[in-house]
């Protein structure tokens, strides 16, 4: 049973990771701006990755053994 409930989260993070990584929504960061010195485009994918990333760490360390 909670097999199923964590497929059913990581393909929810997937769809989540390729609505976010397509055109419609980077077309928002495309700015001439910048954040700490960076441009804000690279630095939105970097923190939009990043944030992807943890949350499969801790989708996949909470599923049971």
């Amino acid at each position: 049973m909670r097999s199923g409930l964590l497929m059913q989260r990581l393909v929810g993070l997937f769809a989540l990771a390729l609505l976010l990584f397509n055109f419609p929504l980077l077309a928002l960061w495309d700015r001439d701006v910048t954040v700490l010195g960076l441009p804000l485009f690279p630095a939105a994918l970097f923190l939009v990755w990043a944030l992807l990333i943890a949350a499969l760490a801790w989708l996949m360390e909470r599923a049971p053994d």
